[in-house]
């Protein structure tokens, strides 16, 4: 999931609206496809599938479906995909009119939106009647697409923070790589001599990653246990974190707001890969896409610390999940299980999504992994050794909190409002969206 979540504020009321209507057909004769599907037959079976991201990841999963449909060939699939800004934009009427995709894929600062209003299907059932293989999968993995103590998510692949460098803008900037055991002040001592060369040092760090990254650097945490407030009492934190973000700003080591707003975050449109940057904060999954798209010798290194054993955490890169409204349920979990743990589709997909769930694809791929998928593979395992538990599911709630602390991000940067203020207002209105969730 690359960069800024496009956060409608219309989002909770969409999907609540939609989760009052009665189910839509998802193409063609959808009682017909309920029944084939039900009874195991060959009729003719139609699903559609949803997912954002760049253009390598829709060539290969083109390739997948392809291949799926190759060995069902009673199973049409129709595919619906594009950027992560777009991909919710057009999300969001489909819920309304309870005509979601039957597979949607799935980011975690969504479940709870999504699932929390009966959208999505309760995958357990399938896990323990067979139809979904999740055997070679760890079970802390599993759990990370569970809410309100439903599996809403299958996840597709885990992956961690880290950066995607180009270590020559580094040397002819006159700097060495960064460490792993890297700092903030290391970092702003890079963009100094990144900014004398002509280069940045990113495009932007985004915003709902990286402020409860540094939370969790410092033992706190971005949302309550109980989701009813924020993890935090004290602005110390918001104001630290933001005045030095403001000054990077200020000096130029980032992009600024009117170029960032053209952005559609795929990797093409990357100021890393452009040249102009000397690096790309995302996730390790988005390595392969990022370098390919670079098209010269990129390096992945952790993000800066200190303490960045405790920010750091394994995350589900995304997930699949299941539509309530779809009419071919089992047909589009069989698919998902392919997915999963098919080993020819894997060698298609080789992680792009994240480093494997299931063992056995782990272990099957490796031999023909390519350069960078290694990287990413070995990143992976380095951090699984380096991190902390994985904090629970955003709250209902999040998207208007992730909204509300994009806006005020942007107005310290447009020096519409002093850091001290903006913490407080975050504190405040992020408190009172969350207390909704008080029972």
């Amino acid at each position: 999931m690359k960069k800024a979540l496009p956060i409608l504020l219309s989002l909770s009321v969409v999907l609540t609206a939609a989760g009052c209507g009665g189910n839509a057909a998802s193409g063609g004769d959808t009682s017909k496809q309920a029944d084939s599907a039900a009874s195991g037959s060959k009729d003719p079976v139609t699903l559609r599938i949803a997912w954002w991201g760049g253009q390598a990841r829709h060539d290969y999963t083109l390739k997948v479906i392809e291949l799926y449909q190759k060995k069902n060939p009673n199973v049409k699939i129709e595919a619906e995909y594009a950027s992560f800004d777009d991909y919710w934009k057009k999300l969001a009427p489909q819920a309304a009119a309870n005509g979601l995709p039957d597979i949607i894929q799935m980011d975690m600062s969504y479940i709870s939106q999504f699932g929390g209003r009966g959208q999505l299907e309760d995958l357990r059932p399938y896990t323990t009647n067979g139809k979904l293989d999740t055997s070679a999968v760890n079970a802390n993995t599993l759990k990370s697409g569970e809410y309100d103590g439903k599996l809403y998510q299958i996840p597709l692949g885990v992956n961690a923070l880290g950066a995607t460098v180009d270590p020559d803008i580094v040397t002819k900037a006159g700097a060495t790589m960064p460490a792993k055991t890297w700092t903030w002040d290391d970092m702003e001592a890079l963009a100094g001599k990144l900014k004398s060369n002509g280069k940045l040092l990113a495009d932007y760090l985004r915003y709902d990653v990286y402020f409860p990254y540094y939370l969790r650097t410092i033992d706190q945490k971005m949302y309550s246990a109980d989701g009813t407030s924020l993890g935090y009492t004290d602005d110390k934190a918001f104001i630290e974190y933001y005045k030095r973000y403001q000054k990077w700003y200020d000096a130029g080591y980032l992009l600024s707001l009117d170029k960032l707003a053209q952005k559609k975050f795929t990797p093409e449109d990357d100021e890393m890969v452009l040249g102009n940057a000397v690096g790309s904060f995302a996730w390790s999954n988005q390595y392969v896409a990022w370098s390919a798209a670079a098209k010269r010798p990129t390096e992945l290194i952790p993000i800066p610390g200190p303490n960045a054993n405790k920010g750091l955490f394994l995350k589900p890169s995304m997930g699949f999940s299941v539509a309530k409204s779809s009419k071919q349920k089992e047909e589009a979990v069989k698919f998902i299980n392919f997915f999963v743990n098919d080993i020819e589709a894997n060698q298609i997909i080789k992680g792009e999504r994240g480093v494997p769930i299931s063992s056995k694809v782990q272990d099957a791929l490796k031999p023909s992994l390519s350069p960078a998928e290694v990287k990413v593979f070995d990143y992976v395992a380095w951090a699984e050794k380096n991190s902390s538990p994985m904090d629970p599911p955003n709250p209902v709630g999040s998207i208007e909190v992730e909204k509300l602390l994009k806006d005020l991000s942007e107005q310290i940067l447009y020096k519409k409002i002093s850091v001290e203020d903006a913490a407080a207002k975050f504190r405040k209105d992020a408190n009172a969206i969350l207390a909704k969730n008080k029972k």
